[in-house]
C-alpha cells in the first residue's frame, strides 16, 4: 500500500513527508531534491532568498561544494493541514578550512495540493565542532 504525502497532512503523513525530504537531502543530488519543490517555490535559507527550481539546483550544488561530508537528521515538530515544521540538524565539513561543523535549526514548510513545497523557511545556527565530536 503506497500513502500519499499530499495535504492534508496526518500524524501518519506528516512524519512520513519530513523522513522523505531527509533521505533526498542526505543523498544530496540538487536535481532531484528540486523536484519535491513547486516551479516557482520561494525559499528563505538563513539570508538568502531563492525563487524557483533552477535557484534551488544552483543554491545546493553551491551548498554541497563548501559543505563537505554532509548528512542531515530532520524531526517534526508541528503541522497542519498543509504546512509542516520541522527541527533539524547536520554536520559538514569546510571544503576550505577542513573544520566541522554541527548546525541546528528551524523549516517551515507550506505545501501545494499536489505535496509539491512551495514555500520553505529555514533558520540555523553553525557551531565549530571537533571531528570526534560528530553524531550522525
Amino acid at each position: 500500500m503506497t500513502v500519499k504525502l499530499t495535504p492534508p497532512f496526518t500524524s501518519v503523513t506528516a512524519p512520513l513527508k519530513v523522513k522523505a525530504a531527509e533521505r533526498a537531502w542526505n543523498a544530496r543530488n540538487p536535481e532531484q531534491i528540486a523536484q519535491a519543490y513547486s516551479e516557482n517555490s520561494q525559499w528563505r535559507n538563513r539570508d538568502e532568498f531563492i525563487v524557483g527550481r533552477t535557484a534551488i539546483i544552483e543554491f545546493l550544488k553551491r551548498k554541497w561544494e563548501k559543505e563537505l561530508d554532509y548528512r542531515l537528521m530532520k524531526e517534526l515538530w508541528a503541522y497542519t493541514d498543509n504546512r509542516i515544521s520541522v527541527r533539524f540538524e547536520y554536520e559538514w565539513r569546510d571544503a576550505d578550512t577542513g573544520q566541522w561543523y554541527r548546525t541546528h535549526g528551524n523549516e517551515h514548510w507550506e505545501f501545494d495540493d499536489d505535496g509539491l513545497m512551495r514555500r520553505r523557511d529555514m533558520s540555523a545556527n553553525d557551531i565549530p565542532i571537533n571531528k570526534n565530536e560528530r553524531r550522525l
